[in-house]
């Protein structure tokens, strides 16, 4: 990514290792992934990046190839997402990537780096959101979890991943000519934002458990005023918008907690617990479904433009090989 006359403009460029931002660990990269993050940089749609030129690429998984550091040597399996990766440090849409050893991530037990990267930070982001409002009290027979941006890589995860863990869960899409899939992934029922008909009082009936959502604005204000009693919000996305207006009175008259999910800064103890459940409990039954496609180095560009375009599905994995 460089920064031109005309904006913010991405090329494929070759350069050294050694010229890479420093770290400890050099990583033969082997997958990585996009992330809406990555495609509000790489088309220029939103300031991501904190210094130019820079390597875009917020995840990667892949082997050692060279360390300073002792915890890891060559050939060790590994990965790494967020931590300024490819917003402040050069990142994961590259062939080496080079990173300080505190940043990375040992392979977790039941996942090897395509898999990894078929989560990523969008899968990661899920897990967090899930782990957040389950360590506030969240459980199944509280009643259905709304996730909405189903169609997109941290819905997808998120509606795999609360099947697994026993919820009902409604799929909410502006895309209903997907509702095959989501149901495939898991949904007991799927509707549209405006078939949801949400309502503006501050209080409506109550139809969800909670909710994990990947849009804000006004689908965020309106699914607030219908959970129940001590329910729980994740909210981990702005697809739709950064603004939200809402009233106190689900959080004070029914106890409902808005709770936040920020993947890039996620301390390391609590990032490495989560990794090792979507090796386990919440590793999706088929990763597979929740991969549209991959695509080389070479396509990672226009990749990113079908993303920001609303015509990509699930997950999109890059080829680093």
């Amino acid at each position: 990514m460089f920064r031109e006359t005309a904006g913010v403009v991405a090329r494929m460029v070759e350069i050294p290792v050694d010229d890479l931002t420093p770290g400890e660990v050099v990583i033969r990269a082997e997958w990585s992934g996009i992330n809406f993050k990555d495609a509000l940089g790489v088309t220029g749609r939103a300031p991501i990046y904190k210094r130019f030129p820079i390597d875009a690429g917020i995840d990667v998984a892949g082997q050692v190839e060279s360390s300073s550091d002792g915890r890891y040597k060559p050939g060790d399996a590994v990965l790494v997402n967020g931590m300024g990766l490819g917003e402040t440090h050069d990142g994961g849409f590259a062939q080496m990537v080079r990173v300080p050893a505190d940043w990375v991530v040992p392979m977790p037990a039941g996942l090897d780096s395509r898999e990894a990267m078929a989560l990523g930070t969008a899968g990661f982001t899920a897990a967090l959101a899930l782990h957040r409002m389950e360590n506030n009290g969240q459980a199944p027979e509280q009643g259905p979890i709304a996730v909405t941006g189903a169609t997109g890589g941290v819905g997808s995860a998120a509606i795999t991943m609360l099947k697994r863990r026993g919820y009902q869960v409604v799929a909410v899409s502006g895309r209903p000519e997907h509702e095959a899939y989501l149901r495939s992934l898991g949904a007991d029922e799927v509707s549209t934002p405006e078939a949801l008909a949400l309502g503006t009082r501050p209080l409506e009936s109550t139809r969800f458990g909670g909710a994990i959502d990947n849009v804000g604005g006004p689908v965020l204000s309106g699914l607030i005023g219908h959970v129940g009693l001590w329910g729980n919000v994740a909210c981990v996305g702005n697809a739709g918008s950064p603004a939200f207006e809402a009233t106190v009175f689900p959080l004070i008259l029914r106890g409902v907690s808005l709770l936040g999910a920020s993947s890039a800064n996620c301390p390391m103890p609590l990032r490495a617990s989560i990794w090792n459940r979507l090796g386990a409990d919440l590793k999706p039954p088929s990763l597979d479904l929740i991969v549209s496609r991959a695509v080389p180095l070479s396509e990672v560009i226009p990749a990113c433009g079908t993303l920001m375009n609303r015509t990509a599905l699930g997950r999109v994995l890059v080829d680093c090989r």
